[in-house]
Formats: C-alpha cells, sequence, structure tokens
C-alpha cells in the first residue's frame, strides 16, 4: 500500500473552492475521462512523455497542474491501456492521486523540473502510530526515506520504500526507478492501481482500486472529486 497514513502528506479533509461562476463537477464514480490523449509512441527512446507537451501545455492554466505532471499523468494512462487494456486507468485519476497527496509535487515548496523531478524531495511523516497513522517500521535502512527508524511515504504520489520496491518503475528512461520523480511515480501508481486485474472503469473497480491506495473512504471521496474536476476542465 502506497501512503498507508490518511491523505498523505496534505491530507484528505482540503477545502475545496467554489466558484460561482465555474460549471458544477460531477459526481461519479469511476471519474469522467478527461481531455483524450493524442495518439503517442510509448516506447520511444528518452522521455516519451514529451510527447504530450503539446497536450499538456493546452490544459495545463485551466487546470492549475504543470505541463510535467499533466505529461507524466498522461504518459500512465497511455502505458497502462497498453499494458493493461483491461484496466481502463484514466490521467484524471492518477492527478486526482496526485493533486491530494502532494499538490502534483508541490507540497511544502517543492518544485517539479520540465522532466518531471521533484526538489526538495517531498516526505511524509513516521510511519510511527500515532493517531491516524500507521505503524511501519524501517524496511530500507533510510537508504530510500531517509528514517532508519521508520518508513515514511515518498515522492509525489507517496509510496511507502516497501512498495515502492516492488512496484516502483523507470518511466522516463533514464534506468532509475526514482519515486521522486513524477514520471516514475505516476506509471508507477498506474502499475499499482491497475494490479490484480483490477478494471477502473466500473465503480467496484474504481473504488476497490483506490482503497488498496488508501483505505480511508474520505480519500477516495476527495480523489474522486478532483479527478471528476479535471475531467470538465477546472480546478477542484
Amino acid at each position: 500500500m502506497p501512503a498507508l497514513v490518511i491523505g498523505g502528506v496534505v491530507g484528505a479533509a482540503v477545502v475545496s473552492c467554489s466558484l460561482v461562476d465555474r460549471p458544477s463537477i460531477p459526481d461519479l464514480n469511476p471519474p469522467g475521462a478527461g481531455a483524450p490523449l493524442p495518439p503517442i509512441d510509448v516506447e520511444a527512446p528518452g522521455r516519451s512523455a514529451d510527447q504530450l507537451a503539446g497536450w499538456a501545455s493546452g490544459l495545463s492554466e485551466q487546470l492549475g497542474i504543470s505541463p510535467a505532471a499533466l505529461e507524466a499523468y498522461g504518459y500512465a494512462q497511455a502505458v497502462m491501456a497498453k499494458a493493461r487494456p483491461g484496466c481502463h486507468l484514466g490521467w484524471t485519476t492518477v492527478a486526482g492521486i496526485g493533486s491530494v497527496e502532494s499538490k502534483h509535487g508541490t507540497h511544502g515548496g517543492a518544485s517539479v523540473s520540465a522532466v518531471g523531478q521533484v526538489s526538495p524531495p517531498i516526505r511524509g511523516v513516521p510511519l510511527d502510530g500515532s493517531p491516524g497513522v500507521a505503524k511501519i517500521d524501517d524496511t530500507d535502512g533510510g537508504d530510500m526515506d531517509g528514517d532508519p527508524v521508520h518508513d515514511r511515504a515518498m515522492g509525489p504520489m507517496q509510496f511507502i520504500p516497501e512498495t515502492w520496491e516492488r512496484w516502483g518503475v523507470d518511466a522516463n528512461g533514464d534506468g532509475i526507478a526514482d519515486p521522486d520523480n513524477l514520471d516514475d511515480a505516476a506509471l508507477t501508481a498506474g502499475r499499482y492501481l491497475c494490479g490484480f486485474g483490477r478494471d477502473l472503469s466500473t465503480a467496484s473497480g474504481w473504488t476497490a482500486a483506490l482503497a488498496s491506495y488508501n483505505m480511508s473512504e474520505a480519500y477516495a471521496r476527495e480523489v474522486q472529486f478532483r479527478a471528476n474536476a479535471y475531467s470538465i476542465g477546472v480546478r477542484p
């Protein structure tokens, strides 16, 4: 399980702004598909997500998501459509998770480079069994999360080290599966959500996938709300 802490580092109880002059956000489960992706070669050398630059730049300002983050989310959808076509992963769902977990890689003043690198690295609270927090003793010697006592959720999609070791993937062609890179983290999230034969085009499949990511029902509802906002082209 990735975050194992209610709402990752930023929490699920984020108050969303309500603007009277924008369309009503639908309450769909699964969330709407959003702007369709252009066809790309997911196996192109280098950072294949660069092929989505035009698509992402056209949506970035209205959604409040950096182009690099949108490219990462879109690329995750494109890869999973080929690798797990029965999963039906949507970029809006990945974006909803990225929004709740780390404000798309900007939590705590972090920034996202043009190639999706998040700096400084985002780390969650120690998973020490405090109220509302799971207890997970260190599993990586502190090598990945910097904590030799307890595990911490890592990166813009908030994976714990043990989960990253199993599911982490290199999505940008640099030879490293890096939890602090949005390309890698978004595709890893896609792989995790699509695991165990889940079909995210159904309400039960989508709900089960989000429950595997974080067991909080409030968390799933917040992700759903934000994903649906992105699906109609507005900020949540």
